[in-house]
């Protein structure tokens, strides 16, 4: 039997069996997950060592490296996702007919959920933990830049299960390396998963959505804009700024296009450039703005105005009104996270409202669009689809629904 075949097997198995698990024993085994991890803090930063030492692309050493502060916030995570009640079961809606006919809309599990993702190995913890809290089995492919790190989490996770007599093959891991295995999970894997979760860079969700048969949660990419409007306060709009784009840059919730209005420009524009630039900010602007510099900073080039960065470096560019900036983010946005500074709550309303971003935000930093921010735990990632879910996929966006309809006797005439 093919690998990727007896993994898929195995994990709709594994499925059908967690249906009769009882929650408690769920909240139970992350619980004993927290404690391993716990216990085992010593062993995950060695083998994270391991992924940081042999990593090749040093702009991915922010994402990948595990320390005490950071496997602290992984066990917080896991303790937020346990204390959520469970989400299956739940009647979403109920009615009645004039035939009498009762018609309950419940929440159920999606099945199985795979997941490729790069990088980050707390991915691997937060996945595994949000797919059994809301019912589902998961098969997660990390990167092989961190394989040690995802493999020794994903082991733990497993003798978690099985410690609490559940099938450790609710989470499996892909150990096998070869780029070809994710080319077979994404084209013939349909029998056996129901959902694929990519988390990574545009070239890996641009393959994801290109050779996977089945539905697709994700981004793109996270082009994340703030509008400045002249109605703000330059104090906060400051602190906002600075936060959204140098809190941590390599995250899709970062900053990457500034949109000023022109009217803010000598008020307020000029004095947040300049604290990017003392941020260690590269900037990118547009002519109208490099003349208030006398024309001493680099000047952004249509490529800028479409580029995530993930970088500390940003764009940015007048615009008439709210209205401008609006267009601007409709024409260049991906539809991830894009934020207004205004205390003009009309102008507010019309960016609220124009914008087609799945997390649209006021006064608030790019930065807070993390399902974990949000009140979910954690997040199995963001999705920009039109169709939901849609913006940070926590437990509850983890799963489908069905409708139970019942009666006494009834027919249709």
């Amino acid at each position: 039997m093919k690998y990727l075949e007896k993994v898929g097997l195995n994990a709709r198995k594994a499925f059908e069996e967690l249906k009769a698990i009882k929650h408690n024993k769920i909240k139970l085994v992350l619980k004993n997950y927290n404690t391993a991890i716990l216990k085992n803090k010593k062993k995950i930063i060695k083998e994270n060592l391991k992924d940081v030492k042999n990593v090749k692309r040093k702009h991915l050493v922010d994402r990948l490296i595990l320390n005490d502060r950071r496997i602290d916030g992984i066990r917080h995570s896991i303790n937020e996702i346990a204390k959520f009640k469970n989400p299956i079961g739940r009647v979403l809606e109920k009615w009645q007919r004039p035939n009498k006919l009762k018609i309950k809309k419940v929440s159920t599990p999606i099945g199985v959920i795979g997941v490729i993702y790069e990088s980050r190995p707390n991915v691997t913890a937060d996945v595994a933990a949000l797919c059994l809290k809301s019912g589902n089995c998961s098969i997660l492919r990390g990167g092989s830049e961190s394989y040690n790190s995802n493999k020794l989490l994903a082991n733990l996770f497993r003798e978690s299960l099985d410690k609490n007599n559940i099938d450790k093959n609710c989470v499996q891991f892909i150990e096998k390396k070869e780029r070809k295995i994710v080319d077979s999970l994404l084209s013939k894997m349909n029998n056996y998963i129901d959902v694929i979760v990519p988390r990574g860079g545009k070239g890996l969700v641009k393959k994801v959505q290109k050779l996977s048969n089945v539905h697709v949660i994700g981004h793109l990419e996270g082009l994340c804009h703030i509008y400045l409007d002249k109605n703000s306060n330059l104090a906060m709009a400051k602190k906002i700024i600075i936060n959204a784009k140098m809190r941590r840059t390599s995250i899709c919730g970062a900053l990457e296009t500034l949109l000023i209005d022109e009217k803010a420009l000598n008020s307020h524009g000029k004095i947040i450039i300049k604290s990017l630039m003392s941020s260690g900010c590269e900037v990118r602007v547009d002519r109208k703005i490099n003349k208030l510099f006398k024309n001493k900073l680099k000047n952004a080039k249509e490529i800028d105005w479409k580029t995530e960065y993930l970088d500390t470096k940003i764009s940015i560019k007048t615009v008439k009104n709210v209205k401008d900036a609006v267009d601007h983010i409709l024409k260049y946005g991906t539809m991830h996270t894009d934020s207004i500074i205004t205390n003009n709550s009309k102008n507010a309303k019309i960016f609220l409202e124009g914008v087609n971003s799945s997390i649209a935000m006021h006064n608030v930093s790019t930065q807070f669009a993390d399902g974990g921010e949000f009140g979910f735990g954690g997040e199995i990632g963001i999705s920009t689809n039109k169709l939901p879910p849609r913006g940070p996929v926590g437990i509850n966006q983890l799963t489908s629904y069905k409708y139970i309809v019942s009666g006494k006797g009834i027919i249709r005439p």
